[in-house]
C-alpha cells in the first residue's frame, strides 16, 4: 500500500494522480467550467508572466503560445514533471518546482504580470504571499487570481483534508485561504495594491462559483 502523504507538496504529489493526458489548452480559464467567464483578455497584453501552482499548465501553455514568457512554479514535484511531460515542444514556456514564497525570495526578475488559477494563491497565506508578489510586479504590474467562491461564514484560513486510498491511511489537513470580494480587497490594499476588483462569477448550474481578483502593482 502506498504511503499517505505527510506534507503540503506530498498533497499536491497525489492529488490529481489520474491525469495522464496532455489536455487541450484552447483557451485561458479562470473557473474550471468550459466557457464559463472571460478569458485571457483579464490579463491585459504582458510580455512576461508568472504563473504560481500551475497543476498539469494550461493556462501556461495558452499564453505562451500567444508569445509572452512564461515562468510556472509548482511545488508538486510530481505535477511538475508532468507538465513539463506534457508541454516541451512548446516555447517561452518553463516550468519550476519550487515553493512559490522561496521563489519570489531568489528570484529577482519583475514579472508584467502575476496569476494563479486556484492555485498556489488560495493555499499560501496571504500576508506571506501578497508583500513578495507585490516587490515581484513591474510597476503597474497585475496580479490576478481566482478560486471557488467561499461558502458564507467559512473565511480565512481553512483546513481541507482527505484519505488516501481505502481509508486506512491516516488523514493530512492542509489549508487554504478563502475571503470574500471585501476581504481579499483590503489584503490587497494593506499590501499596496491599488485599483482593485473582486467579483465572484456565478457557475451556471447553481453550485459555488468562482471568485475572481485582480490588483495592480504600485
Amino acid at each position: 500500500m502506498s504511503s499517505a502523504p505527510t506534507t503540503p507538496a506530498e498533497y499536491w504529489d497525489k492529488y490529481r494522480p489520474a491525469v495522464q493526458q496532455r489536455p487541450a489548452a484552447d483557451r485561458f480559464d479562470w473557473t474550471g467550467l468550459p466557457g464559463v467567464g472571460p478569458g485571457a483578455e483579464i490579463l491585459g497584453t504582458p510580455k512576461t508572466a508568472l504563473d504560481l501552482g500551475p497543476a498539469e499548465g494550461e493556462n501556461a501553455v495558452f499564453l505562451a503560445r500567444s508569445g509572452v514568457e512564461v515562468v510556472a512554479v509548482d511545488f508538486s514535484a510530481v505535477q511538475t514533471e508532468r507538465a513539463r511531460g506534457f508541454w516541451n515542444d512548446v516555447p517561452n514556456l518553463e516550468f519550476v518546482h519550487a515553493e512559490v514564497c522561496a521563489f519570489l525570495d531568489q528570484d529577482v526578475r519583475l514579472w508584467d504580470v502575476v496569476y494563479s488559477t486556484w492555485g498556489a494563491v488560495w493555499f499560501t497565506d496571504p500576508d506571506k504571499l501578497f508583500p513578495r508578489v507585490a516587490r515581484s510586479l513591474a510597476p503597474g504590474g497585475l496580479f490576478a487570481f481566482a478560486h471557488r467562491e467561499p461558502i458564507v461564514g467559512q473565511y480565512g484560513a481553512q483546513e481541507m483534508g482527505g484519505k488516501w486510498l481505502d481509508g486506512r491511511e491516516p488523514e493530512l489537513t492542509v489549508l487554504r485561504w478563502q475571503h470574500t470580494p471585501e476581504q481579499w480587497s483590503d489584503l490587497l490594499k494593506r499590501h499596496g495594491f491599488t485599483d482593485i476588483r473582486a467579483e465572484v462569477i456565478p457557475a451556471p448550474d447553481g453550485a459555488l462559483g468562482t471568485l475572481l481578483v485582480t490588483a495592480t502593482a504600485a
